[in-house]
């Protein structure tokens, strides 16, 4: 019952957030003629991100990768996976793939009990796959365009309509639902954050190595791969992508 009240008491917030997309995705598409109108702003918050991720970000997630056990990391990995299933089923319900939600429903149930917490992944084993979709995704399908490419401090390359998305999908995850200690929440999502980095180390030396202008390749690959994401694997055929109408 707790939890419930707490998500009827969000449940306003959360569809604001729904309409805040539609009105501002709508606005900010008027009239562009490319993906990255905002360059002069997302240029220096890169940059800003890039340093952070030298001096902070990278350094710890390398000493968090030296001191954790392999079998530990990937057990935190699949924990905070885990927890990802609820708004992955809310978006899944609310793109009306049911059967979708239903498989995800089953697989926190499955691996928060029988996985314990989510370290460990049982649910797979039993032919429960694991799906990718957020609330960006699910405007995507109800057909929001994705607005100009944004790069956000921290979070990194996103877009008018996947910032909003993360604001919804923010709402319904379970640390932000049931943890009511901001120190404690606080402290599972720097952890979370950290986690994620460490998985990423080798990708980043990847980047580094292959792009001559790693901005634009990150803003290119990002977006192509959300229009990918919003239809499924399977975007309509184009002669060329437009960003501000998908």
């Amino acid at each position: 019952m707790k939890t419930l009240s707490k998500i009827k008491g969000r449940q306003f917030n959360w569809l604001w957030t729904v309409v805040l997309a539609l009105l501002v995705t709508g606005c900010a598409t008027g009239g562009a003629e490319e993906a990255d109108p905002w360059e002069s702003f997302n240029r220096p918050m890169y940059i800003f991100n890039e340093k952070l991720d030298k001096y902070v970000a990278k350094p710890l997630a390398q000493g968090y990768q030296a001191v954790t056990p392999a079998p530990v990391d990937r057990g935190v990995t699949r924990f905070f996976a885990n927890l990802d299933d609820v708004q992955i089923a809310l978006n899944n319900l609310l793109q009306f793939k049911f059967r979708a939600a239903l498989s995800d429903v089953g697989r926190f149930g499955i691996n928060s009990t029988l996985g314990i917490l989510g370290f460990l992944d049982v649910a797979t084993g039993m032919g429960l796959e694991k799906h990718e979709e957020d609330l960006g995704q699910t405007l995507g399908r109800w057909g929001f365009p994705s607005g100009p490419y944004l790069v956000l401090p921290v979070l990194g390359p996103s877009s008018v309509r996947d910032a909003v998305g993360f604001a919804g999908d923010w709402m319904v995850n379970p640390i932000f639902v049931e943890i009511d200690t901001a120190a404690v929440r606080w402290s599972l999502y720097g952890v979370r954050y950290v986690d994620r980095r460490a998985d990423l180390l080798k990708v980043s030396r990847v980047l580094q190595s292959a792009a001559l202008d790693p901005y634009s390749f990150v803003r290119d690959s990002y977006l192509q791969r959300r229009h990918h994401l919003v239809f499924d694997g399977n975007p309509p055929e184009a002669e060329e992508i437009d960003f501000f109408a998908e």
